[in-house]
């Protein structure tokens, strides 16, 4: 009997999994796939810190397949030629997956479709990812959004989805007569050799399971005054389903019907968040329709702005030893943890790309090394956004006082004085500018300001005013 491949990538979970379940429909065997052939997603292979969380993610969806009596097959190697080997080895006569839409990944997945289709593999390909495929949801000239209220207001326009496909049962009489060979998930080293990870285990819970917990805890408790506590960093006021939607543990569809059948129509906060799964939609979007913009501006006038190339200055910022106190807590919480709250994430790259003049890319990088949910669409957007160069009406001007934001949205410091102990005993009315404050003079031990944000304010106008015009 003829046997079908699921080829999992970013996808790891078994319920509202198109591709698995357009599987299930097929006669004979289902034989889950992972290959593991970082070299293919160059020159953004995943990171140290999504690493960590690929090798749990991944160990959770084999303990899952196996207790539905299969298991996960994993093979390192290039793509097609390692399903050509297993289908040569199964007689496998059709796969199928779960749509990619970063650059690199779209290339490798249409070679693969076009080499396995000419030698007569039936390929079946589905959107796994996103509520819409990028290219639905179009402006009315039938040209892709650059702006993204425009995009959620035609959003919400769409038909209402459906409910999410249920998890899948693989348990009857699929799993082939035996097992091809696999991989130990450990030989794939993606784990660190020095435990720098010690701060993520008490933190996350990779796997399907984990993320159904996370939305189960965001719909129980903080989802409720999601529109005010979200920019709070001193208080649990996010969902921190970012890493599980990163690796596809569960779909933006489950979430936003859950949060639908949970939530009054028309509550503030639900809109809110939901806005925050549309904001995810458009940098795909974005990625799919402008894929140059990993690297280089959206905005083109931003070719020519005077960054800095200042290693020191750029290695302070990586270490939060900015003497700047939200700005270096957020970056100490996310070396600690692998994540940083969304709030700070926009102060920290403020301040990067427009105190110090650092291009927006190298905060990119690090984020994309240190962060678990480093996601391509999400990562690129969000810094252009920062930076001031991406889809957005009123770009530059926008600029962060690091003072004024931490007095704002940490106003007792908690969260300054948990990740910065150094300023443990400062009192709220000092903590967000130590410098000023007594205890500082009596010796901190934390750093003085590495410049004044006033007159960096001032030079990053200057330079934005003396770019070409649009």
């Amino acid at each position: 009997m003829s046997a079908t491949l699921v080829w999992f990538r970013r996808d790891l979970r078994i319920s509202d999994h198109p591709a698995l379940a357009w599987a299930l429909n097929r006669p004979g065997a289902v034989i889950p796939l992972f290959i593991w052939a970082p070299e293919e997603e160059a020159p953004w292979q995943p990171g140290a810190a999504s690493r960590w969380w690929l090798h749990h993610a991944l160990t959770a969806l084999n303990r899952q397949l196996v207790e539905h009596g299969t298991g996960l097959v994993v093979r390192e190697g290039t793509s097609l030629e390692t399903i050509q080997a297993l289908v040569r080895e199964t007689g496998a006569t059709a796969i199928c997956w779960n749509e990619r839409y970063e650059p690199a990944g779209r290339r490798v997945d249409d070679a693969v479709a076009r080499a396995l289709r000419a030698e007569g593999v039936t390929v079946s390909i589905h959107n796994g990812a996103l509520l819409h495929n990028p290219d639905e949801i179009r402006t009315g000239g039938d040209t892709p959004y650059r702006v993204f209220t425009p995009f959620w207001k035609k959003l919400q326009q769409q038909p209402e989805l459906g409910a999410p496909l249920p998890e899948v049962n693989l348990s009857i009489g699929r799993a082939p007569a035996s097992m091809p060979a696999s991989v130990p998930i450990d030989r794939l080293r993606l784990l660190p050799t020095l435990p720098w990870d010690a701060g993520f285990y008490g933190v996350w819970e990779p796997g399907e399971a984990g993320a159904r917990r996370a939305l189960a805890r965001f719909l129980d408790g903080p989802a409720g005054a999601y529109d005010t506590d979200r920019n709070r960093p001193d208080r649990p006021g996010t969902s921190r389903l970012s890493p599980h939607l990163c690796f596809g543990e569960i779909s933006p569809h489950t979430i936003w019907r859950a949060v639908r059948e949970r939530m009054p129509a028309g509550d503030k906060p639900a809109q809110v968040f939901l806005s925050e799964i549309a904001w995810r939609e458009f940098s795909y979007h974005l990625l799919f329709h402008f894929p140059g913009t990993t690297d280089q501006p959206l905005n083109p006038r931003f070719t020519a702005f005077p960054w800095r190339e200042d290693p020191a200055a750029l290695r302070l910022w990586q270490r939060g030893q900015t003497g700047y106190p939200i700005v270096d807590a957020g970056l100490r919480e996310l070396w600690a943890t692998g994540w940083m709250h969304n709030r700070v994430r926009m102060i920290v790259a403020s301040f990067l790309t427009k105190d110090l003049l650092i291009p927006w890319q190298a905060g990119a990088r690090w984020f994309w090394d240190t962060l678990v949910d480093a996601d391509l669409a999400n990562n690129t957007q969000g810094w252009q956004w920062s930076a001031g160069c991406g889809a957005d009406a009123q770009p530059f001007f926008r600029i962060f006082n690091p003072v004024s934001q931490g007095e704002r949205f940490d106003p007792d410091g908690a969260y300054v004085r948990r990740w910065v102990p150094e300023l443990a005993r400062f009192p709220a009315a000092q903590v967000h500018a130590p410098w000023m404050a007594p205890l500082f003079a009596a010796g901190a031990g934390y750093p003085e300001p590495m410049l004044e944000h006033g007159r960096a304010r001032d030079a990053a106008l200057d330079a934005f005013a003396r770019l070409p015009p649009a």
